[in-house]
């Protein structure tokens, strides 16, 4: 984590006042996107966003609210807090077909910003993507659906906030049409994680035929995809399962086949035929099984999709079923009752209320669950709320069995009189799953760490995935600490002086600069690249021979040998796809590091 120093503050004319210690955060951009495309010349979109509620990540003071960009005055204007990410989020009302987005910018403007929809103000899918705006007023014409509209900014254009004058939302409500009754996944290409055997394959669950079926290996996590051939709005989903059905699956879309986004979650499944009804879109949709029902693995008769329009875009070539290349990968974040009753927690007489929740699923109780700061150490059955104060570079850890156990991890935070800067870390090492929600009084929320699949499936099923995702060099991880842990590259002998991969890395390095630190070094950003962030992290994504402005496009990220493989798996088990794998993953955007101003409480859930 790199705790980064307020900037000087802005010339008088503004009347900035800096209130948190900028985070380096930009968020992964989403790969999941839908064609622009044009607006027929006759048409009359209306305009949907004005005087409707709207909320925001941060305020730069209450003189720019939120409500100041949808009230029609173009001489009012929202403003955010000095960091990345920051999102401004218009509530329509109902489910809107989405046609068009006018931004009219200040000075402040996004360079890298997503419009994302949302019917459920928790999974989102962008619509719109860029790295280069203008500024100015920006006049997309897009396509989408949901009841919310978001402007998500992922890179400021200066060193001060987001700030628009009007954000305007233009299209009809309620006028998508109805949930067809063809099943767009019939006889479309079919792939799975797994296979019983070569007598159930993936293809069978597509085949109109109830007599034939896909069976998967015997292990969680499990899944079962479809490519539709061009994105499109899904809107229901039938499940026929044989005998040996999920307890606990998701239904997640995509449009790219590497990053996800859940668009239905259960862990109270029946099995027989499930009809779900859902609201999402992608070209690429699955069935992502995290808890089995028997001993045997998942198989299902058919799986079924259904659509309420005919698609955008057009087919492109199908890209690799085995999962995320890049180093984010889709929403990830789990169902709002994951985070407990945040409704009971007391109010701080601080800065902000941390909760701890028991995520183990069941393999510890409350009593076993502790958590450990500033001197203090106590079982969550004892007290599970901390009232927060003010401190610098703090951390807690927490302890599953007994406290200072050898089940332990940490989250690392700076508190400020009106602000957290807060992350999640994988740099050292894996201990235990963690997430965290972070509620500000304004509202709004964030989430970070691992996602909800990765909480949601036994330990040894993520010890196993690990292993089995990662080229050889690094499947050794998985056992060094095993069942503690899975240590990071540059802190396993195998890499570092004297070990079999110590010269992993350093080739690579020196035709890119750096011929003077170890393989573990890289890993660890030691040595010279301690004061060269942007290279430590292009040799760690294997992406330091490109041109720069190639270095931060996360689906260049990890595309080839050598590159941290440890820090791409637990991007790919992030919620976002954001964490910290290495030191300065926080370059371009990809660490688990967020800022919230003014914050009313934390959640923090230890899983198993």
């Amino acid at each position: 984590m790199r705790l980064i120093q307020p900037s000087p503050s802005r010339p008088p004319r503004r009347s900035r006042v800096r209130s948190l210690i900028a985070a380096a955060v930009v968020t992964v951009t989403t790969a999941g996107l839908l064609t622009a495309v044009s607006m027929e010349a006759n048409a009359a979109p209306t305009l949907l966003s004005q005087g409707k509620p709207t909320t925001a990540s941060s305020l730069e003071n209450a003189t720019f609210p939120a409500s100041n960009a949808t009230d029609g005055n173009t001489g009012t204007r929202w403003s955010s807090a000095f960091s990345d990410p920051q999102w401004l989020e218009v509530d329509l009302g109902a489910s809107a077909s989405i046609t068009q987005v006018v931004l009219q910018w200040e000075t402040a403007y996004a360079t890298g910003f997503q419009i994302q929809t949302s019917n459920d103000n928790a999974n989102w899918t962008s619509i719109y993507s860029t790295t280069t705006g203008t500024g100015g007023t920006q006049t997309l014409n897009i396509t989408g659906t949901g009841r919310y509209v978001r402007m998500y900014g992922t890179a400021r254009a200066t060193q001060w906030g987001y700030s628009l004058w009007e954000f305007q939302v233009y299209g009809s409500i309620g006028a998508s049409t109805g949930c067809g009754t063809t099943n767009a996944a019939l006889g479309h290409p079919a792939t799975a994680s797994s296979l019983e055997n070569a007598s159930f394959p993936a293809s069978n669950a597509v085949d109109g035929n109830t007599g034939t079926r896909w069976s998967s290996g015997f292990s969680d996590p499990q899944w079962l995809q479809v490519d539709l051939g061009s994105a499109q709005s899904i809107c229901g989903v039938t499940l026929n399962w044989e005998a040996a059905y999920a307890t606990a699956f998701q239904i997640q879309t995509s449009n790219d086949a590497a990053n996800w986004t859940s668009i239905y979650s259960t862990t109270t499944g029946t099995g027989g035929t499930q009809n779900l009804s859902v609201s999402g879109s992608g070209r690429y949709i699955r069935m992502y099984g995290t808890t089995r029902a028997t001993p045997y693995g998942y198989s299902l008769w058919e799986f079924q999709v259904f659509t309420s329009g005919s698609g955008t875009g057009s087919p492109s070539p199908s890209p690799s079923p085995t999962g995320s290349s890049g180093g984010g990968g889709g929403n990830g974040a789990p169902p709002p009752s994951f985070w407990g009753d945040t409704g009971s927690i007391p109010a701080a007489t601080h800065v902000l209320e941390v909760k701890i929740t028991n995520q183990t699923n069941g393999q510890y109780p409350d009593s076993e669950v502790y958590w450990s700061f500033n001197g203090q150490t106590a079982s969550i059955a004892q007290q599970p709320y901390i009232d927060m104060p003010a401190n610098s570079a703090g951390r807690m850890y927490f302890y599953l069995g007994q406290p200072n156990g050898q089940y332990y991890d940490f989250i690392e935070f700076t508190v400020g009189s009106t602000f957290i800067n807060v992350d999640t870390t994988r740099v050292d090492r894996f201990g235990l799953k963690l997430a965290l929600l972070v509620h500000s009084h304004d509202g709004s929320e964030q989430e970070v760490g691992e996602n909800y699949a990765t909480f949601q499936e036994s330990r040894s099923a993520t010890f196993s995935r690990f292993q089995n995702s990662v080229p050889t060099e690094f499947k050794e991880l998985a056992t060094d600490q095993a069942p503690y842990g899975i240590p990071s590259p540059g802190n396993d002998p195998a890499f570092q002086p004297g070990g079999a991969y110590a010269n992993y890395m350093t080739g690579y390095a020196a035709a890119n600069g750096d011929s003077s630190d170890s393989t573990a070094q890289i890993f660890g950003c030691g040595g010279t690249l301690s004061a060269n962030p942007t290279l430590c992290a292009g040799l760690n994504r294997h992406v330091a021979q490109l041109p720069a402005a190639q270095q931060s496009i996360p689906g260049n990220f990890y595309q080839a040998a050598p590159a941290n493989y440890y820090a791409q798996f637990w991007h790919q088990n992030a919620i976002n796809g954001l964490q910290y794998g290495f030191p300065y993953d926080d370059d371009a955007g990809q660490s688990s590091d967020i800022s919230v101003n003014n914050p009313q409480y934390m959640v923090v859930a230890v899983g198993w």
